[in-house]
């Protein structure tokens, strides 16, 4: 890292020790902002009511902290809406906000369709596949934005427990981070370098902030609104807390691939918009993009199978509301 990024590095990293509940409590009193919880959710009924659960009894009954407690439930086909439902949040169907809009399968769909529903002024999203962690990942991200104004979005970073195999950990960010989102970061955005894990799905945002970008509907919506935060705000708009360790299910190769190709997609396309010529820019938004990989069957042939790759992206809140 450059000066400036570790001088970033060392103003802008907290630990979520550092950020006391009733210090978060008081603050946002004085503040007078409400908060809400959003965690998208696609067939997670075997995890789904631990997360919830968890952050409804230490956050919204113990301490009076999160005013909203959301699940987007994106067409899961499983009990993931009743569990969720029954441990205490209130679950609204993708398919079902703003329908005139149409419904696309993806993270960021749901995550963006969270802001024409959810009302806090700050918005915390978790995911809903966690299975090691605690409400303090809500807390701990709330942090930086209660307590500093410029401050417009958080990022976390963990650990990873690695449940699949011998339980150790890794402060390494999963497969598509280590070799996707960091290579493009260091080559490109290399002011973004102190970012420890800027595909994290635990962050945090101010409304206004996120009212105003574009998302995209699939996996880059965390690498989107980093990059486009920065451009529109400077670095020290962004903060990161260390939340401890992680455990969460893993994808496989080929689901990671797609969400690689998502990410180079995002990438491109603000890269041919940055003041600097970077390079060709990439074709335009609504532009079919192919993904091609190949599996092998029962009888051990290979097949080739092509996926699309998600490149439509939703326009700011703001100016859906102003229609």
């Amino acid at each position: 890292m450059d000066d400036r990024t570790q001088a970033w590095f060392a103003r802008r990293t907290s630990h979520w020790h550092d950020w006391q509940l009733d210090q978060l409590v008081g603050a946002k009193q004085r503040l007078g902002v409400t908060i809400s919880v959003v965690i998208p959710a696609r067939n997670e009924q075997r995890t789904i009511s631990g997360v919830v659960g968890s952050i409804a009894a230490a956050l919204v009954a113990r301490v009076p902290l999160v005013d909203e407690l959301i699940v987007m439930d994106s067409d899961s086909t499983d009990a993931t809406a009743e569990a969720a439902t029954k441990a205490g949040a209130v679950v609204y169907r993708t398919a079902e906000v703003l329908p005139s809009a149409g419904s696309v399968p993806g993270k960021g769909e749901a995550l963006w369709k969270s802001l024409l529903v959810s009302k806090g002024d700050l918005v915390v999203f978790v995911d809903a596949d966690l299975t090691r962690w605690g409400p303090h990942f809500v807390s701990g991200l709330l942090g930086p934005l209660l307590t500093d104004d410029h401050v417009q979005l958080v990022k976390g970073f963990y650990s990873r427990v690695w449940a699949e195999s011998d339980g150790s950990t890794s402060s390494e960010g999963g497969r598509v981070t280590e070799l996707v989102a960091r290579p493009l970061i260091s080559l490109w955005w290399p002011e973004l370098a102190g970012v420890v894990q800027p595909l994290a799905g635990e962050w945090a945002a101010r409304r206004s902030l996120m009212e105003s970008l574009s998302i995209p509907v699939g996996y880059g919506v965390e690498l989107a609104t980093l990059m486009d935060t920065v451009a529109a705000h400077g670095l020290d708009a962004v903060a990161q807390v260390d939340l401890g360790s992680r455990g969460h299910r893993h994808q496989a190769n080929h689901d990671l691939a797609l969400m690689s190709a998502e990410l180079l997609l995002v990438a491109e396309r603000r890269r041919a918009a940055a003041p600097a010529s970077l390079g060709q820019p990439a074709g335009p938004a609504g532009e079919p993009a192919l993904l091609r990989q190949f599996v092998r069957d029962e009888r051990g042939e290979v097949h080739p199978v092509t996926r699309p790759v998600p490149v439509a992206e939703r326009p700011p809140v703001a100016l859906v509301r102003s229609r």
